[in-house]
């Protein structure tokens, strides 16, 4: 969603970078530059002015005057800026002191409320609680059975006893779920209540009484992120006439600009407490500022891939791994083990979301975006449709084998070859790294691989390769390395898993640093 605004910024910045020292005249074009950046991505003018007030504010003091490095003291006030905008500390939920904890959600139709409410629930679910989804939202045709579909999906419990669809007092039916859930034995009350179309008295005056009869000790406000300055409107007038304790973002995937969600932390004065970025029930998590900064300034989002790293791989799964790439040349690394590390990533979710996550993929983000994840299916079935001892050992899968393989997979010949042969480099790599080796090619770092020797190694393979003093001769070794470059050009690349390109219609590759990660 920030895609807009991500670009804009990493333009101004990187025109800072080549200035050793910044000059008034610098601030005022850089300032001028996020004014615009922000305003193009819709976030509320009286917040760009605040922002750009503090950004010049401290840009031109002695932070930046006497820093070595004025442009990196430029972004970090532009991020930490960004953070206050977006809230600044993590906001977590509050919880009762004798259960059950009501959270109640409020927003417009269409916002997402009834699906967020089975996202909440499936979150604290995993948090160790035992949430009740109830339905309150009796005005919308289906919202009664959609909200019991999305718990049943959720694995949650749910209190829907009138049929809705105009039918039944939704203020009753609050009231009831507490004791309900005390009843069954649950810790956490999700109240999903009605929306409409715009604001108005009824909407305002429902969730007010509803509100009073249940004391809810979490309001949220659900939000559409893609709504753009109405928005801001919205959550003010909700504020005002119902009051709300955070705010809930919903559709943070679509791809509008998407500033008026920026813009509604800093308007309202209550912090943005969850996210939604996806249809999937899992694609919902905990909003951090400083998190979401960094990803629309282009650092990435390292903790939030660690955590889901964390709540995917097991510490004796990862044990386990981590002693068989430890043995010799990482032989005991099989595809069994390489299918089973491939199908955790993917539980991780979507592989082009975790791609998006490193340090610097904004720049191949358009690559990232179009990366076909069904390469990963294709992957999986090439494997299972080799027999264990192929499995144990891909060293014997000979021509005959690998059509056999090919045809029970549904890929060409190729694709089984390239898949074994970048297995086997993979697994040298990551032997190498599970062995203290390091990262291959990182000069004069200990442990990490290309020491001094290595240095030495490759000066000398350079001075075999130098230019011949003969013009002859010396025009003869040109032409046969721009040979060399226009044919290697011309081969096709692979695709991300091995596969050929154009194979499920991509011709995306991956570098080569994530090919040999993706097990």
């Amino acid at each position: 969603m920030f895609d807009t605004l991500s670009d804009r910024l990493a333009a101004t910045f990187k025109s800072l970078r080549s200035k050793g020292r910044l000059s008034e005249a610098d601030i005022d074009a850089t300032a001028r530059e996020i004014r615009i950046a922000l305003l193009e991505a819709d976030v509320a003018l009286p917040v760009v002015r605040a922002f750009i007030k503090q950004i010049k504010e401290r840009a031109a003091g002695t932070e930046v005057s006497q820093a070595l490095n004025p442009a990196q003291q430029v972004i970090k006030i532009v991020n930490e800026e960004l953070i206050g905008i977006l809230g600044g500390e993590t906001r977590r939920l509050r919880f009762a002191k004798q259960p059950p904890t009501v959270i109640m959600l409020a927003g417009l139709q269409g916002a997402g409320k009834t699906t967020l409410a089975g996202k909440l629930g499936r979150w604290l679910k995993a948090q160790g609680h035992s949430p009740l989804l109830v339905a309150c939202d009796l005005q919308r045709p289906n919202a009664v059975n959609q909200l019991s579909v999305v718990a049943e999906r959720a694995g949650v419990g749910v209190y829907a006893p009138q049929p809705g669809n105009g039918v039944g007092d939704p203020v009753q039916v609050a009231k009831d779920s507490i004791e309900y859930a005390k009843t069954k034995v649950h810790d956490v009350v999700i109240v999903d209540t009605a929306g409409r179309l715009g604001i108005d008295q009824e909407l305002m005056q429902q969730a007010a009484d509803i509100r009073d009869a249940v004391s809810p000790d979490e309001v949220l406000f659900v939000v559409d992120a893609m709504i753009g300055q109405d928005a801001v409107n919205t959550a003010e007038a909700f504020r005002d006439g119902v009051g709300f304790d955070g705010v809930v973002l919903s559709k943070l995937d679509g791809d509008a600009r998407g500033g008026a969600a920026l813009s509604i932390a800093h308007v309202t004065g209550r912090q943005i407490m969850f996210a939604s970025n996806g249809e999937k029930l899992d694609d919902f998590d905990a909003f951090h500022p400083d998190r979401m900064a960094s990803r629309i300034l282009g650092m990435g989002d390292m903790l939030t891939l660690i955590e889901k790293a964390e709540q995917t791989f097991s510490q004796q799964e990862a044990e386990k791994m981590a002693s068989k790439l430890a043995s010799k040349k990482g032989q005991d690394f099989t595809l069994d083990d390489f299918l089973a590390q491939m199908e955790q990533v993917r539980k991780m979710g979507s592989i082009s979301k975790l791609l998006g996550m490193l340090p610097g993929m904004g720049q191949i983000k358009d690559q990232i975006n179009n990366l076909d994840e069904r390469d990963v299916d294709r992957t999986a079935a090439i494997i299972k449709s080799m027999t264990p001892g192929e499995r144990q050992d891909p060293t014997i899968i000979n021509g005959s084998r690998r059509a056999r393989i090919a045809k029970g997979s549904g890929v060409e010949v190729s694709a089984v070859k390239n898949l074994v042969e970048r297995f086997f480099e993979a697994r040298k790599m990551m032997s190498r790294m599970a062995q203290g080796g390091g990262m291959p090619g990182m000069p004069g770092m200990p442990g990490m691989g290309g020491g001094p020797g290595r240095q030495k190694k490759k000066q000398k393979q350079a001075k075999g390769k130098q230019r011949s003093g003969n013009p002859l001769k010396r025009k003869q070794q040109e032409e046969e390395a721009a040979a060399r470059r226009a044919a290697a050009e011309s081969a096709a690349p692979g695709g991300a898993f091995g596969l050929p390109a154009g194979q499920g219609g991509k011709d995306f590759e991956l570098p080569d640093e994530f090919k040999k990660f993706m097990g």
